[in-house]
């Protein structure tokens, strides 16, 4: 009988502590501040891509040292988004030296060999002093790495890629960024204050991780 009695109780108790668990769990502090290691962008947002995953968008040029130490961290990125989030790519034509560089991203992604020349041109141009700065430089280093050395130069000058160009710049303009390396998350964050290239990271994983999870309007 007594145990009757105390069971509701107990029952209750229970309820009220997970309760409790819960609401403590969901009031804890974020780890990165709007204003501080992120901005928000002002509305109306525009994404790299108008539809499709969450996106967080490398801007960046292989003219830039500080991105090729950056680019073994954004790999390590790309492997850890979870599903529904895509890591994607942005040349910056900041100046008329790193246009070359944003020409043969276009062609190479046309010709579908980014994924393995892109960190391989970071090594050759940083790390092994190989002499890439020019359009005819960069189709040679292309040559090597067996693509087609005339069907390179031919994408990377064409009036598309000419056109392609000048509205990612002026998406780049639109975000706000103004420095490479740069990660924008759905065309809605910039990562900004951080100490290090992996607090970068860090920060983008976070934003994409809460834009995946948060609910569609």
């Amino acid at each position: 009988m007594l145990n009757r009695l105390i069971r509701p109780y107990l029952l209750l108790l229970l309820g009220l502590l997970l309760t409790s668990a819960c609401t403590a769990q969901s009031g804890a502090p974020a780890p990165y501040t709007e204003g501080s290691e992120y901005v928000k962008l002002p509305a109306p947002y525009q994404r790299y891509s108008p539809a499709g995953k969450v996106e967080v968008v490398e801007v960046f040029s292989y003219g830039c040292i500080h991105c090729a130490h950056f680019a073994p961290l954004a790999e390590t990125l790309r492997k850890e988004l979870p599903p529904g989030v895509e890591f994607k790519l942005l040349p910056a034509p900041f100046s008329a030296e790193w246009l070359p560089f944003a020409r043969a991203y276009y062609a190479a992604k046309q010709l579908g060999v980014v994924d393995r020349t892109h960190l391989q041109l970071f090594t050759a141009k940083f790390d092994q002093h190989y002499p890439i700065n020019s359009m005819n430089e960069l189709a040679d280093f292309y040559a090597r790495e067996g693509v087609d050395r005339a069907k390179f130069l031919s994408i990377a000058t064409s009036p598309e890629v000419t056109a392609k160009m000048k509205s990612d710049l002026a998406l780049i303009q639109k975000w706000g960024v103004d420095g490479t390396p740069t990660l924008v998350v759905d065309g809605k964050y910039r990562v900004t204050a951080v100490h290090t290239q992996e607090e970068m990271a860090a920060v983008a994983l976070w934003l994409a991780k809460r834009e995946l999870s948060a609910p569609q309007k």
